[in-house]
């Protein structure tokens, strides 16, 4: 995840497309708004929009507006999700939504930046900067003939792939924590701790829901309290029956991963002090790193980390 906030941080001085790939409720609005806000464009709108969430009949006229009169219900003339993005960023989440019908007059708009609204005959030109997101397999929809090559190979200038949360081990206990902490801010509450019972929930359980649901079990937890820690811990065990792994060294190997990741996640990737909550020595955490094939650049004894303010 380091490595790729990083890659946000680099892109967003660009302009170039970029398509964010992941499951659903991994973060891929949070790294769009992280792409604009550290970018040039940032003092500029961002402006999202949902493509599976609108009807396909007003999904047109979301995205380019329309004109007066242009059809029934057109009483006045309305500025599209294109255009309200003038020098700023424009977000197509579930972009592999689209319908087909729209996606020649979308291909046209990201080849000339032109725009036509709906009943009018005035081509405006617009400057925004793209970036998409899906959680589909875009070439299978493309073999299928479902979504169009050419407007594929528009919006994918750089793509952007974000882990589901359950190959991120360490990451589930931190954003819990940092979402407990969150909350009791926002509702003004006495801070809260989540007790050994529910840290081990929480880092066994898969989130098939990935952050998102993570971010509304602990909200829930927070605000029921004990009964919220032990109800994550039976689902856990439940969702863990059948396929339990009883190889030893295996399961200290998980064991191990995690806490490193823990350490250099609480150290900000310092490699020294790391080494110093792990009670080891540098050399032994390199040995540590390349064993578990834990991707932090060798040679620098401080990583730098990431300005993104808001987990992903």
């Amino acid at each position: 995840m380091l490595k790729l906030c990083r890659s946000i941080e680099r892109l967003a001085t660009t302009d170039v497309p970029v398509l964010i790939l992941g499951e659903s409720g991994t973060g891929k609005e949070l790294l769009a708004h992280a792409l604009h806000e550290l970018g040039p464009r940032a003092d500029k709108p961002f402006v999202p929009i949902n493509c599976a969430a609108i009807p396909e009949t007003l999904l047109e006229s979301e995205l380019f507006g329309h004109e007066r009169g242009a059809f029934t219900g057109a009483v006045r003339q309305t500025i599209g999700k294109i255009e309200s993005a003038q020098r700023g960023t424009l977000f197509l989440d579930e972009i592999g939504d689209v319908p087909q019908s729209l996606q020649v007059k979308l291909l046209r708009f990201l080849q000339d930046q032109v725009i036509e609204r709906i009943g009018g005959r005035r081509q405006i030109q617009v400057d925004v900067r793209i970036v998409c997101a899906t959680n589909q397999d875009l070439s299978t929809k493309m073999a299928h003939g479902e979504f169009r090559e050419d407007l594929f190979y528009r919006l994918n200038g750089i793509t952007v792939r974000v882990p589901p949360l359950r190959d991120r081990t360490g990451d589930a206990v931190m954003l819990a924590t940092y979402f407990l902490n969150r909350f009791a801010g926002e509702f003004g509450n006495q801070k809260k701790v989540f007790n050994s019972g529910a840290i081990s929930a929480i880092a066994e359980f898969d989130w098939p829901g990935n952050i998102r649901e993570l971010e509304n079990r602990v909200k829930r937890a927070f605000h029921v309290g004990r009964s919220g820690h032990r109800a994550g811990r039976s689902r856990t065990r439940r969702s863990s029956q059948g396929n339990i792994n009883l190889d030893i060294r295996a399961a200290r190997m998980k064991a191990e991963r995690q806490v490193i990741q823990l350490a250099l996640a609480q150290s900000n990737g310092t490699i020294s002090t790391a080494a110093k909550l792990l009670g080891v020595s540098r050399p032994t955490l390199y040995g540590l790193l390349e064993e578990h094939g834990i991707d932090v650049a060798s040679g620098s004894a401080r990583h730098e980390s990431p300005r993104l303010e808001n987990p992903p």
